[in-house]
């Protein structure tokens, strides 16, 4: 038993000893100025309804998100989000673009099922547990206001 120890600890250190060393600070600078370069375009298009559609700063939120969801859509039909993806890695999957990129692409992958059950059936087996998590905690939060405002007397 102990001499199996001894050789899985071996080839533990063999392993990592044989593996590339990861550029950690490159990866993390890499992945803060796309996921910074995605959030600076998505403060353009909000200003852009702002000053082009007379949205206010808290009414020009939604229509920015799904300005970002459908550009993202579209550069993942197209194959170019997954190439930004590789190279940014996480800068790309905590905005609201990864959202997009991952509905997208598990739409794409079953696109050979048909629409209704291929495209439409599994494209929303991402959306739906954001949809329900986003509405319930919306729901909590709101709940949770509501008590503190009663108790407040506001």
């Amino acid at each position: 038993m102990a001499n199996q120890t001894s050789q899985a600890k071996k080839y533990k250190d063999y392993e990592a000893s044989k593996l590339p060393k990861r550029p950690i600070l490159i990866n993390c600078l890499k992945a803060f100025f796309i996921g910074g370069l995605i959030c600076v375009i998505g403060q353009f298009i909000s200003l852009f309804y702002m000053y082009f559609f007379n949205f206010t700063e808290q009414t020009a939120g939604n229509p920015t998100v799904a300005t970002l969801i459908f550009i993202t859509m579209l550069l993942t039909g197209f194959g170019i989000y997954n190439k930004i993806a590789q190279f940014a890695g996480a800068g790309t999957a905590v905005p609201v673009t990864g959202f997009g990129n991952a509905v997208i692409s598990a739409a794409i992958e079953h696109r050979t099922e048909g629409f209704v059950q291929g495209v439409g059936g599994n494209m929303f087996k991402l959306a739906g547990s954001v949809i329900l998590f986003g509405t319930f905690s919306a729901f909590v939060i709101a709940l949770i206001k509501t008590i503190f405002s009663y108790w407040s007397g506001t």
